[in-house]
């Protein structure tokens, strides 16, 4: 894996910065695929990589909500990471980006770093939710936890509220970071507080790539300023969102919203 991009030199530079490239298109949350028994069936892997291509996906975000990965071992996890990197070893292009969890720490750091070995795109962590971080501070520590492990490779944080109970805002959180994580590169945004995700956009001039995580919304993050967006749904109807995003760049808002609503 590749080093953090050094941009910055001198006694005021305390941090190597990474060069953060923002995603454009649709990311899919995969689906984790599983046997009747309970197993994992790696083999259907390359083809679902192979019919995510043929939609024009531009990547996958696996053992997220959608794959079940808090469900999953750790084991499982590399194992599936594993076969996604190798289905996809010869499409540098096609970003993999693999949730490594966030209740245990020490696992979460362990599959970070393996995320690296394999060499897959990016990491992304979502807050505790058990014994949850008092403060927005405290969030920004447990990031900077995670990221650290894996310097080379860009970190995104996870913020999905309904699920985790941490609803501290997002524009808070990248000014906690902003000096102390070189390689955040952005956040996937799934919760409906379209003025704090608007504030994330604007930050830095724009620094952070901020990928919408909801799909029933995604209309209204596009008015936004929106360009990139990870969802489930993306698995199975992404022409539809195409077509949505078209009309959308068109200024065809009847047939967006026509789209959006189906």
């Amino acid at each position: 894996m590749e080093e953090p991009n050094l941009i910055a030199e001198g006694e005021s530079c305390k941090y190597r910065i990474m060069e953060i490239k923002h995603i454009e298109g649709l990311v899919a949350a995969p689906f984790t695929p599983i046997h009747n028994d309970g197993s994992i069936n790696l083999s259907l892997i390359p083809a679902y990589y192979r019919l995510l291509k043929t939609n024009k996906i531009k990547g996958a975000f696996i053992c997220g909500s959608t794959g079940e990965g808090v469900s999953l071992t750790n084991e499982e996890k590399q194992q599936i990471t594993k076969a996604w990197a190798d289905a996809t070893a010869n499409d540098p292009g096609f970003k993999i980006m693999l949730l490594v969890g966030g209740t245990c720490l020490a696992d979460c750091i362990a599959l970070a770093k393996y995320a690296a070995e394999v060499g897959i795109y990016a990491v992304s962590f979502t807050s505790p939710f058990y014994f949850k971080p008092a403060d927005v501070k405290a969030l920004a520590a447990c990031c900077k936890l995670v990221a650290d492990a894996v310097p080379g490779m860009p970190f995104y944080y996870y913020h999905i509220p309904i699920l985790t109970g941490v609803a501290f805002s997002m524009f808070a959180l990248l000014h906690q970071v902003k000096d102390t994580i070189p390689n955040f590169a952005g956040i996937k945004y799934t919760h409906e507080d379209f003025t704090d995700y608007l504030s994330c956009l604007h930050y830095n001039n724009g620094y952070y790539d901020m990928l919408w995580g909801r799909d029933e919304t995604m209309l209204s993050s596009l008015a936004l300023g929106a360009k990139g967006a990870v969802g489930s749904t993306f698995n199975y109807i992404a022409p539809l969102y195409q077509q949505m995003i078209q009309a959308f760049e068109k200024g065809d808002l009847i047939v967006a919203r026509n789209l959006q609503q189906q």
